[in-house]
């Protein structure tokens, strides 16, 4: 590369990636015209870009994949607009007002029933039913004291269902909120809101639970101050009256019934308590980070699992993946071949034990959105692009046409790439406001 004077050319283009590991290859071009603003014809080439001009022969875009095995830096950028997002929720920025900081607020962890018995870490220092005291980072942790007797078909099942009663659950809760308040349903929505953003972890025997900041606002949201009735003593009774509540029908499998609610283990805290890691303070900033770490992970962290789609029955032999996660996946497979489960996409969905839900959601008035923290770094960049190289003409036309070529790096572009430091602008810096 370096005889054909193209070196210096791939350090730019592999930089301009931000550090991403895995990025999409694209054949193709993209010309940008001026127009006349009086006529509307359109002049002259501005810019011209064509793919097979490019230093790797290809115009490389960054994968933007959330998972941190998949792409440690495109996860990291995920993680911080989470983290941003969540920030926002709890004392504004980025279009929400400062004064939600003032509103009731609570972390909440809603967690998955019993399958059966898992080694596990006692908190009360009695050793776990094996007799054994493991240690933190033991990989028998979560997996099943006896194998054949855990309910693998209701483990898969309730992952797949946990969406939809998280949904249902949403209901319930701004009805308990109204009873409280001595409201009815259509009034309840003239005086408040729940808002709420959520993220789901895998706890390690591969059982989706979620972690979620809850919050009590005016009839318009984080824009309007609650009512003086809404206080986190009322919400927090609220979310475990409906946490108990709430249930999902499954499907009937050979004449069994499957039913779904959430585990009897909720934790709901007051955020800015002193009853979070030992005594500290449950902070805004300690929530965020927390749910942001998890938005970057799925089973493949907690389990051993797979970080990508399986493509037959047959790879399961060949993957180095734990017995726990073998037999999971193996059960989302199976069940996934009957036909009164094919809404459930269970065989697409095997490597993430059955859930098909996203890992990061909100309510609407919540905060900000994932969406405008991207077009916001999107416009930083352009900014800084005119301010090196001059303003664009305001009107242009653009015709451009790409085409998937494939992912990845070749060894010496992935050679190159590790010594880089990634270019200004591309790795998810802050964003301010």
């Amino acid at each position: 590369m370096a005889e054909g004077g193209t070196l210096p050319g791939i350090l730019r283009q592999l930089s301009g990636l931000g550090g991403c590991t895995n990025p999409i290859r694209l054949d193709g071009h993209r010309t940008e015209y001026d127009i006349d603003t009086t006529t509307g014809e359109i002049g002259r080439v501005l810019h011209h870009l064509d793919s097979t001009a490019l230093p790797a022969g290809q115009l490389l875009v960054r994968c933007n994949n959330r998972r941190a095995t998949r792409c440690p830096a495109c996860a990291e950028v995920y993680r911080r607009d989470t983290f941003h997002l969540i920030t926002a929720g709890l004392r504004g920025g980025k279009g929400t007002l400062e004064h939600v900081a003032a509103h009731p607020r609570v972390f909440a962890t809603f967690t998955a029933p019993g399958f059966g018995p898992v080694h596990n870490r006692r908190t009360d220092g009695r050793p776990c039913r094996c007799g054994t005291h493991h240690d933190q980072d033991d990989d028998a942790l979560g997996t099943p004291l006896d194998p054949d007797t855990y309910d693998y078909e209701a483990a898969v099942l309730w992952n797949a269902h946990a969406g939809q009663l998280w949904r249902r659950f949403s209901v319930y809760l701004r009805r308990e909120v109204a009873k409280r308040a001595g409201l009815s349903q259509r009034r309840f929505r003239e005086h408040a809101r729940v808002s709420f953003a959520k993220v789901a972890e895998y706890q390690k025997r591969g059982a989706v639970h979620f972690h979620a900041v809850i919050r009590l606002d005016g009839s318009s949201g984080g824009e309007t101050p609650p009512p003086p009735w809404a206080t986190a003593e009322l919400l927090t009774d609220a979310i475990e009256a409906a946490a108990a509540k709430v249930h999902v029908d499954g499907p009937v499998i050979d004449g069994r019934a499957h039913t779904f609610a959430f585990g009897r283990q909720l934790d709901v805290r007051t955020i800015r308590s002193a009853d979070f890691n030992d005594g500290q303070e449950l902070t805004e900033r300690a929530v965020a980070a927390y749910i942001a770490k998890y938005a970057t992970k799925g089973a493949e962290t907690a389990t051993g699992a797979l970080d990508r789609p399986l493509k037959f029955a047959a790879e399961l032999a060949q993957l180095g993946i734990s017995e726990h996660a073998r037999r999971l996946i193996r059960t989302a497979w199976t069940l996934g071949a009957r036909k009164d489960l094919e809404h459930l996409r269970l065989r697409a969905w095997a490597h993430m034990l059955g859930f098909r839900g996203h890992f990061s959601t909100k309510s609407r008035r919540y905060s900000t959105t994932l969406g405008a923290l991207r077009d916001a770094r999107a416009q930083w960049r352009r900014a800084q692009a005119a301010a090196a190289n001059g303003p664009e003409p305001e009107t242009t036309y653009v015709l451009a046409h790409w085409v998937f070529a494939g992912t990845g790096l070749s060894d010496a572009e992935a050679w190159l790439a590790a010594s880089l430091e990634p270019a200004p602008g591309t790795e998810g810096e802050p964003i301010h406001g």
